[in-house]
């Protein structure tokens, strides 16, 4: 794989492949609008993630930010631009003022009262909510500026079916650990193409799209006698490992000389190819398990 391709899909959130999925829908219109929907609500779910990583803070009123658009292209762009990003008047998008704003406390004087020493006429005549809806507007033009998840690829689907198929079932060795009947059966109507070459690539992080938790992990605690104790991951760190065992039974060990824990990794095989793939058998291979519906 390429450093470009990498690069770009590192900053991709991750779903899981099976698990915490729906059933799929049937056939037809009612399929289309239910694909519709549930990429328009992976695509929510996935700017809320985004949007409280990077702590952007309240989230703008769509309504208003689009009732404040239809006031601000006529008022306001033609020196800010008819998405406030700047034209003979400065970039709204990177002012401080904007910035600073919560519910147009600041955008509101200054829209109402002008700034005449730098050219920039009152609108006085504009009422509260019209201010209101205005400074929803630019916030929520900050919003898709800031938050990487609202962002949308496009034209994903770039591979060769035929190709993918037969990396699947050959040199890929997907095939030995999934089905198409099985755990992958209508994955396509499940997830976007965005959301399944993400999965080919990063399968770890498990279906938080869809509500669904990370299934526990194995581990085996050998101690400095020899005694093995085997069971549920529950904490990890580079003094202590805890575990549930089969019984239900919580042991908390310290780490200490001749004391090792061996974590189980399903994944180890997923780790190793990412130094493997060739950009074109990521994307064949998304071509392919897009047909999966």
């Amino acid at each position: 794989m390429n450093i470009s391709t990498r690069s770009g899909l590192a900053a991709v959130f991750v779903v899981a492949i099976a698990g915490a999925l729906g059933p799929a829908q049937s056939d037809g219109s009612n399929e289309n609008s239910s694909a519709s929907a549930q990429a328009q609500k992976q695509d929510g779910q996935r700017a809320l993630r985004t949007r409280e990583f990077l702590g952007l803070g309240r989230q703008p009123d769509p309504q208003l930010a689009s009732n404040g658009e239809k006031i601000f292209g006529p008022t306001c762009g033609f020196c800010h631009g008819a998405d406030g990003r700047g034209g003979t008047g400065p970039d709204l998008l990177r002012s401080t003022l904007v910035l600073d704003d919560d519910k147009g406390e600041l955008i509101g004087p200054v829209v109402q009262n002008g700034r005449p020493s730098r050219g920039m006429p009152a609108f006085s005549a504009l009422t509260e909510e019209q201010v209101r809806a205005i400074a929803e507007f630019l916030h929520m033009q900050v919003e898709l500026a800031e938050n990487r998840g609202t962002y949308r690829v496009q034209n994903i689907v770039t591979g060769n079916t035929r190709a993918g198929e037969a990396y699947f079932k050959g040199e890929g060795k997907c095939y030995t650990c999934h089905s198409v009947t099985g755990d992958l059966a209508h994955i396509a109507s499940k997830l976007s193409p965005l959301d399944l070459q993400a999965v080919e690539l990063y399968p770890e992080a498990r279906s938080y799209d869809f509500g669904g938790t990370h299934p526990p992990r194995q581990v085996t605690v050998i101690l400095a006698d020899g005694k093995k104790l085997t069971g549920s991951l529950k904490h990890l760190d580079d003094f202590y490992v805890s575990l549930e065992d089969e019984q239900g039974q919580y042991h908390s060990i310290a780490i200490t000389k001749g004391v090792k824990a061996v974590v189980e990794d399903k994944l180890v095989f997923h780790r190793k190819m990412l130094d493997h793939y060739s950009d074109r058998q990521i994307h064949d291979l998304t071509a392919y398990l897009v047909t999966l519906k």
